[in-house]
């Protein structure tokens, strides 16, 4: 007979199992649908997944019913069959798997970081019917995973403890951070849930590896409380209408054994994650043993940020540069001589005095263009448009506002357009734009009306005085449009005739992804030379060893030479940072007698980095 869960998690480490969802998807089946109804539709499919995850060494396998509560089901008429789903998913993963596997009842967070009008009493209602389902079908435990709020979880715990003696394992999404979506510091909220019954706590979704161990390491033990630790494969990329994510098996083989430094004593994989990674960390944690001391979490306490400011030179805007909101357009500067944008996040709060302070920084650097994302990585932050209007007004420097396909239909972004026509602001990059489900908000829609081609088709037709659904307008618009490319793929051909498509499409000119490598800047001119329109060569500036790390693994088609992450090895604060702006140095040295349009991307708000890196732009062409 299998020892207890407990005990098990006390003694050594239990690999878990992977994704549901997005392997589903990877498998052809669509969106849109209650995955968790297929343990009625489609059971033999559901087991398969099941004994993947088992043949690959896990031996925690979740139940499919993460998202089978009532709230959850209602959205497809399902509401009836709660506990139908339930109990079903647990037979299944039960017959899939050997004697070995503990099978634990996946419940998930049903407000997914909204404040929607769920009220208290309904919460409790839901996560006691779905949770009852769960135990009398014979779960080992229950897994409480993806909680963004400190409020939902204690209730969801409570619940589980009325109901239950078996072991409750408790899980929280973060980016990285140090506390819940509520204002709750991980330290504290673990502490109090501890007190509250949960056997193992920890952290899934939301991030990668890199985000997790950044989170953990702000972390001090709790004594006699395991880790538990379900990353994503790194970041997802949304390209012709597919997710992919960018982290390999071997990748997670080495971070398993971080997790397990760290007081992991459950390790797993998220969305993005496969078999393949699973089997990688069981692989490498085959002959790994627990320290004796146990240790449950990181470093004695969190580290205190660097000053974003930290580097930030004041100089004045080189001779014949622009001013910003005036003739000439981008477009037309980048013709005669070399031209600056550079990429400065609005806030994710209310407070925008930092972010004026680095758009000032920026602008005393020479920049010709702050160029705002619009909630890049889904990741709820100010809208860009009134900081747009404010950079120009306060500052005198244009600004050029990221339009993502993901958060508008056609109504809200012919409406959007309009607007910034009207306010003056007539350079804009169209971007496809982050799945909303993989940010801060992840129960919210991607709407994704149109492409990014389409856009920039639609966008045109303004510029011709006729609006996207036909009717002429009274006046015509006058929108630079930039389109992106990202050159860090394997076939670089292809790259370059989707960028044609764009072009085809009425981009004037375009932005592309941060390059790392000289080779590739080389080979983009030489790829790119015939196009009839500027190109903006991207750097982003590493920071740190931890950095360079999360960058060659966790996001989508960027890789690191063995030389640059050499030269970052054990780097991190102002070494780290004056380490990265020399590489950049180095690579604008290669970009630049090749591109006048250089595209500077702001690292974790450490303005000084991009301002340092104008300047050197001027310098090295004489200005």
């Amino acid at each position: 007979m299998k020892e207890d869960l407990r005990k098990a998690l006390g003694q050594r480490v239990l690999i878990g199992d992977g994704a549901m969802g997005t392997f589903l998807y990877q498998q052809g089946f669509p969106v849109g649908v209650s995955y968790e109804e297929y343990n009625l539709l489609k059971p033999e499919v559901i087991a398969d997944v099941h004994r993947q995850y088992y043949e690959a060494g896990a031996r925690l396998i979740e139940t499919n019913t993460f998202s089978a509560n009532r709230e959850k089901l209602s959205k497809f008429g399902l509401e009836q069959d709660v506990r139908a789903i339930n109990q079903s998913g647990v037979a299944l993963a039960r017959q899939a798997v050997g004697e070995d596997a503990y099978v634990v009842g996946a419940v998930g967070s049903i407000r997914a970081a909204r404040r929607r009008n769920v009220t208290p009493e309904q919460l409790e209602r839901d996560y006691r019917e779905q949770m009852e389902a769960l135990l009398e079908a014979g779960v080992d435990g229950l897994l409480l995973e993806t909680f963004y709020d400190m409020e939902e979880i204690v209730l969801a715990l409570r619940v589980a403890r009325q109901l239950t003696g078996l072991p409750v394992i408790g899980q929280f999404a973060t980016d990285g951070g140090a506390m819940t979506n509520d204002g709750v510091d991980y330290q504290t909220a673990f502490e109090q849930l501890h007190a509250e019954g949960a056997d193992v706590l920890g952290f899934n979704c939301h991030s990668g590896p890199n985000g997790i161990i950044r989170t953990l390491e702000k972390l001090r033990p709790v004594p006699g409380v395991p880790f538990s630790i379900f990353p994503n494969a790194g970041l997802p990329s949304y390209v012709d209408g597919k997710y992919t994510f960018g982290s390999k098996p071997d990748y997670f083989a080495e971070n398993a054994l971080k997790f397990a430094d760290l007081g992991a004593r459950l390790i797993g994989g998220c969305c993005g994650t496969t078999p393949e990674h699973i089997a990688a960390m069981a692989k490498a944690l085959e002959h790994y043993v627990p320290s004796s001391a146990g240790r449950a979490a990181g470093s004695a306490g969190p580290v205190k940020p660097a000053s974003p400011d930290a580097g930030t030179v004041a100089v004045s805007r080189p001779a014949g540069a622009a001013p910003g909101g005036a003739e000439p357009s981008l477009l037309e500067l980048v013709q005669e001589r070399h031209t600056v944008i550079v990429e400065w996040d609005t806030p994710k709060d209310l407070d925008i005095s930092k972010f004026m302070e680095g758009a000032k920084a920026l602008k005393e650097a020479g920049a010709d263009s702050i160029t705002m994302a619009d909630n890049a990585l889904a990741v709820t932050r100010m809208s860009n448009l009134p900081l747009g209007i404010l950079v120009k007004e306060k500052l005198g420097v244009r600004p050029l506002l990221h339009i993502a396909c993901r958060d508008r239909n056609l109504i809200g972004t012919q409406s959007h357009l309009m607007g910034m026509h009207a306010l003056g602001l007539d350079h804009t990059l169209v971007i496809t734009g982050d799945p909303s489900r993989f940010g801060d908000l992840p129960g919210s829609s991607s709407v994704y009306d149109m492409t990014s081609f389409e856009m920039i088709r639609l966008i045109k037709q303004l510029n011709e005085g006729v609006a996207f659904s036909g009717k002429p307008l009274k006046h015509k618009s006058k929108f630079i449009v930039a389109a992106a490319f990202d050159p860090n793929v394997k076939y670089l051909e292809k790259a370059v005739q989707r960028l044609e498509k764009k072009i085809a499409a009425g981009a004037d000119f375009i932005m592309t992804q941060p390059v790392y490598d000289a080779k590739l800047i080389e080979n983009v001119y030489e790829s790119t030379k015939h196009l009839n329109v500027p190109i903006f060569i991207g750097f982003m500036p590493i920071v740190s060893e931890g950095n360079a790390t999360f960058l060659h693994n966790e996001v989508p088609g960027i890789k690191l030479s063995e030389e640059v992450r050499g030269r970052m090895g054990g780097l991190s604060g102002e070494s780290g940072r004056a380490m990265g702006v020399q590489i950049t140095k180095e690579l604008l040295d290669v970009a630049m007698p090749r591109f006048k349009g250089i595209y500077i991307m702001t690292p974790m708000h450490f303005y000084g980095m991009s301002a340092q890196l104008t300047q050197y732009v001027w310098e090295k062409s004489g200005r």
